[in-house]
């Protein structure tokens, strides 16, 4: 199988390290240090078990590339309209874009580029970190949930067995709007906290402040939820994101690493989009709207 993997950051490294012994990979990406690195010297992947260089090849231009059979889209949120432009460009007639990002809307916006029969859409709970260019940490391995459909069975299927072939446990299913909404609900109460105060996800649990605001944010994105008629896999919200965040007390959330790194962060598509949703559907959602102010704020503090 021949893969285009678009984002060259921690996840987008990540799975083309997974990949790249059993297909025909090329990460492409606007980050000319980290494109650098992967095409002198390889990933340097470290896991709790050690670490180990993988070749990889990297482009920041994809007109150059052959025509693939799956494009799997890992920018952040803002990278999206660019990635699945270059996606259409280089998909076969049948293949399929797949998105892991973090939030909702990349779907829609991917589809509309490349055609919704050749979109479909992921959740991941690998977790990973860039800790300098040419350098990623596997913060911990998760499952991978793939969204089926009849029209595209065929190729998700493809992918699956490529994920599992790689290690990457996956499994396909024809309802992942509930676990986009359980890992938005997760990540609206863990990322933008984690941002504004610069600490990792176990900090949120030392404060009873920081535990009350994750609280609110994943019980609002729930009761949002709830008014689009998607049942979240699990019962309780709160224990949830209280749950994810003990597990995974020392990691940085993506969002903390983007404002470390001063660069755009996802807001928009977590708890912007819960707000949004919220306002649509005359949910009060007023702790998401401050954090997602908070956030808005430091993108353009670090702007100045």
């Amino acid at each position: 199988m021949r893969v285009a993997i678009f984002g060259v950051g921690a996840m987008g490294s990540l799975f083309g390290a997974k990949l790249s012994p059993h297909a025909d990979v090329t990460l492409v990406g606007r980050w000319p240090e980290q494109l650098a690195a992967l095409n002198n010297e390889g990933l340097l992947l470290q896991t709790s078990n050690g670490e180990r260089r993988v070749p990889l090849r990297a482009t920041d231009d994809p007109s150059s590339l052959a025509p693939v059979d799956t494009a799997l889209i890992l920018t952040k949120s803002a990278g999206t309209p660019r990635a699945a432009r270059q996606a259409a460009g280089v998909l076969t007639g049948d293949g399929l874009a797949v998105t892991l990002q973090n939030g909702i809307g990349n779907l829609e916006t991917i589809a509309a580029e490349v055609g919704p029969e050749r979109a479909t859409l992921g959740v991941t709970a690998q977790g990973a970190a860039v800790l300098a260019p040419g350098v990623v940490r596997h913060a911990g391995p998760g499952p991978t949930h793939l969204a089926i459909r009849p029209e595209i069975a065929g190729q998700v299927e493809e992918v699956a067995s490529l994920f599992e072939e790689a290690g990457l446990e996956t499994h396909v299913t024809s309802s992942v709007e509930s676990l986009v909404w359980g890992k938005l609900a997760v990540n609206a109460g863990i990322n933008a906290l984690t941002a504004i105060l610069r600490v990792p996800n176990g900090a949120l649990l030392e404060s009873g402040w920081s535990r009350e605001l994750m609280r609110e944010a994943a019980r609002e994105t729930a009761a949002v939820a709830a008014a689009l008629g998607v049942a979240l896999p699990y019962d309780d919200p709160v224990e949830r994101v209280e749950t994810v965040a003990r597990m995974t007390a020392p990691n940085r959330s993506s969002m903390l690493q983007d404002v470390l790194r001063g660069t755009t962060t996802e807001i928009e598509t977590i708890n912007g989009a819960v707000v949004r949703e919220g306002e649509r559907l005359g949910v009060p959602t007023p702790v998401n709207a401050m954090l997602y102010r908070l956030v808005k704020a430091v993108e353009e503090i670090m702007q100045v």
